[in-house]
């Protein structure tokens, strides 16, 4: 869940030096390096770090003769599939999205070239305190969102079906709840989760399937060079078929950012709108989305749980096995987000007392969207 992030052109004496723990990996990447150094004007000395990712890729800038840069993926083989990256890019090139072109790519050491889309993610504008600002960005997302979603063709991604969903909402018991937090659920607890769990995959599975970046989100989305181009399209390598609510839940209940829910209701009603004209809530079927706005709205709140578990264990996992504690601190921010929706919903209240007496918080009382 993370991006190259922009760096300032460097001098050659100014960069900050690219760490290799393993000298073969280093001499295989200078070996690759040579050849493309020279075709594509690139000045090997101006390599530097972008970003470091969540799982084991990372990204690294060089610097061109021309003044432009290029990004370099380092995806060890063993560790990491660049397959999927080079698959979904092409499908969303061919969509006409504003994703990195592939310059050159070492399948066996993992090592690709890539075009630079910019020097800014968008979440770098954007001001919690100022959503009025953010609403034109989140439009230009929705935008983009519903351009890949009717791009969508059967059995070109792998399904985001109920095996991969259980998969995903195991993390958190596994990983937040056991080894984060050192909780070892009751039976009565156990019961109440796998009760919610089955509520929640039912619910998802009954969405319409288009394609799923599966991170979509404003970090990943980057602030186009030009005026008026699309935003730039990033960490895409795990799409999938599945849920039409996925994306827009991931856009509107960010990892990294919240925005109150008036903002969320404006900008996901904005995005029905547009999705219903353009035919992609499954006219027709029996969640009738395309006509009442309400149903499509708990919708994306059932799918946003699913999500929010599955990133709470995901977190809990970066930082327990692969010691990247950054991403914890963001733990709270999915536990709200879990808090508030079980919170609205009758079926779902076990959940949010479950949640509340691991996390020591209280449940709030009253009104309840739906349902309580």
């Amino acid at each position: 869940m993370s991006h190259p992030r922009p760096t300032s052109p460097a001098a050659d004496a100014g960069v900050t030096p690219v760490a290799w723990p393993d000298a073969a990996r280093h001499a295989a990447f200078d070996a690759w390096l040579a050849p493309l150094a020279s075709a594509h004007g690139l000045r090997p000395g101006s390599l530097r770090p972008a970003s470091a990712d969540a799982s084991f890729r990372r990204y690294l800038r060089i610097d061109a003769a021309d003044g432009t840069s290029r990004i370099v993926m380092d995806a060890p083989p063993d560790k990491e599939d660049c397959r999927p990256f080079v698959h979904v890019e092409r499908l969303m090139a061919e969509a006409g999205l504003n994703v990195p072109r592939i310059l050159a790519w070492d399948e066996a050491h993992g090592f690709m070239l890539l075009s630079d889309l910019g020097s800014q993610t968008v979440i770098e504008r954007l001001d919690p305190a100022r959503p009025a600002d953010a609403h034109a960005w989140y439009l230009q997302a929705v935008d983009v969102l519903l351009q890949w979603q009717q791009a969508s063709r059967p059995d070109t991604l792998p399904p985001y079906d109920g095996a991969l969903l259980r998969r995903e909402l195991a993390l958190f018991p596994d990983w937040y709840l056991a080894r984060h937090r050192g909780v070892q659920l009751t039976d009565a607890q156990q019961s109440t989760l796998s009760r919610a769990f089955d509520a929640i995959v039912a619910d998802n599975l009954a969405a319409p399937t288009v394609y799923v970046h599966r991170d979509f989100m404003m970090r990943n989305l980057m602030v186009p060079r030009e005026a008026g181009a699309p935003l730039g399209v990033l960490d895409f390598q795990d799409a999938v078929q599945g849920p039409v609510t996925y994306d827009i839940a991931s856009l509107l209940r960010d990892a990294f950012i919240s925005w109150d829910e008036d903002f969320v209701i404006d900008i996901t009603v904005r995005y029905w709108e547009k999705a219903r004209r353009a035919g992609i809530l499954g006219a027709g079927s029996a969640s009738g989305w395309g006509d009442d706005f309400g149903s499509f709205y708990r919708a994306v709140e059932w799918m946003g749980l699913q999500r929010h578990l599955k990133v709470a264990g995901i977190f809990a996992r970066i930082t327990l096995r692969d010691g990247k504690p950054r991403y914890l601190a963001d733990a709270p921010r999915f536990i709200g987000y879990i808090r508030a929706t079980a919170g609205r919903y009758r079926e779902l209240v076990p959940l949010l007392r479950l949640i509340d007496a691991i996390e020591g918080t209280e449940a709030a009382t009253g009104y309840a969207f739906g349902r309580v």
